[in-house]
């Protein structure tokens, strides 16, 4: 393989404007097919310095970003548009790559842009960044290619992209104050043994006689705070960083997953959540021409629980034997009999596409609402919490200044 070196050039546009810039090609050659793509002629071409001041400073993937899924959302739909509007791929790929606003997708979508040069599809190049692009979009993608309906393709990922957004903001919203309150709670409750209770417990110490139970309870959780708040934030750290390499992994998700299900109170809202995924996902891809099987193994993978990941799997295989996906559903608990009644009417009658896009629809209704219902219900749940744990220890700290006038006699 080729080394790519970084050439600097001035050219030209159509309308007589000079443009200055940067690309990274294998030769002077390849610099100036990459600038003739780009609409521009060359007027003078040399390659970049590497070193020095030049030189791009990293530390090793430390503090690398990564591509949001907004950034992919925002190039689908800005490529959709780009190729229905009759551009050239190369052309579009070059326009979005200097357009993006993420660093990362602009370097991999300028790598993208030089394999489909060489010859490959764009399936097939966007299919070596795996990381950046979800395995819907590839689906979607090769279809669009294979059956000539790339924008509309990509048009169904922008908007499948959109409404996962949507989602995952609704979700975020139900979760972001009770998580917060719950820190500060914390916080203020070792706020409160680490500075005020050693205050108090000079003062009790200098009064004599014996202090009332909650009292002695403070007193003996004080030290005990100081001590492991250094071990409580180490291990919060350390924890952080694996579960950020961890979380995705098998061993991790079969015992984490089936636990949000059941949980008491976020429990049906994850259920809602990935529900709303799949048949989000499972519709689009059908819509898409996607063969059957493979979207099912697909939609699994993006429904963000191994639970229903499984139960796809299981819906897969009965599929390859003949079966219907409606038939299979129904003997999965994890699926809600509604679910699986509006897929068999999908089935019989030749409108899935249609059926599983009216679920998706319910179901995003139904997180919405049912994340407005968590919110109320949670805000004065966690205002009590905060004035028990907060009140409550005052009140253990002021209990001995009833007896304080006994004792100063």
């Amino acid at each position: 393989m080729s080394t790519l070196l970084t050439f600097s050039y001035t050219g030209r546009n159509a309308t007589g404007k000079v443009v200055k810039g940067r690309v990274d090609a294998a030769s002077e050659a390849a610099v100036v097919a990459r600038l003739r793509t780009m609409g521009l002629t060359p007027i003078a071409i040399s390659e970049a310095a590497s070193g020095g001041l030049n030189r791009e400073i990293t530390l090793g993937g430390l503090f690398e970003k990564r591509v949001d899924l907004k950034d992919v959302a925002v190039m689908s739909r800005q490529m959709a548009t780009m190729v229905a509007s009759g551009l050239s791929l190369l052309r579009t790929l070059t326009i979005l790559a200097e357009q993006t606003e993420s660093k990362p997708l602009a370097e991999t979508l300028g790598k993208v842009r030089d394999d489909v040069e060489s010859g490959a599809s764009l399936s097939q190049a966007m299919a070596k960044h795996e990381t950046v692009f979800p395995p819907i979009m590839l689906n979607l993608v090769r279809a669009g290619e294979t059956g000539g309906f790339l924008d509309s393709s990509l048009n169904s990922s922008a908007e499948n992209f959109e409404a996962e957004l949507k989602l995952r903001q609704t979700i975020k919203s139900a979760l972001t104050y009770p998580t917060v309150v719950f820190f500060m709670a914390i916080a203020a409750t070792f706020a409160m043994l680490i500075f005020i209770v050693p205050v108090f417990e000079k003062m009790f110490a200098g009064l004599g006689g014996s202090l009332p139970l909650p009292t002695q309870i403070l007193v003996w959780l004080s030290p005990v705070a100081v001590w492991s708040v250094p071990f409580l934030v180490v291990g919060g750290l350390v924890f952080a960083v694996w579960w950020g390499k961890n979380k995705h992994t098998e061993a991790v998700r079969k015992r984490v997953d089936p636990v949000k299900l059941k949980l008491p109170v976020f429990g049906m809202l994850f259920r809602k959540v990935a529900i709303a995924r799949f048949t989000r996902n499972l519709s689009t891809m059908i819509g898409a021409g996607v063969p059957i099987l493979q979207s099912l193994a697909i939609v699994g993978q993006t429904s963000g629980n191994w639970v229903i990941e499984q139960t796809m799997l299981r819906v897969q295989e009965a599929v390859r034997q003949g079966r219907s996906i409606a038939e299979p559903l129904a003997k999965e608990p994890t699926i809600p009999p509604m679910v699986t009644q509006m897929i068999a009417v999908g089935e019989d009658s030749g409108s899935l596409e249609t059926m599983l896009g009216k679920v998706s629809d319910f179901y995003d209704a139904e997180v919405q609402s049912t994340t407005e219902q968590l919110t109320a219900l949670i805000e004065p749940l966690m205002i009590a919490l905060i004035g028990v744990l907060v009140g409550g220890m005052i009140v253990a700290l002021y209990l001995p200044m009833f007896s304080m006038f006994e004792l100063v006699r």
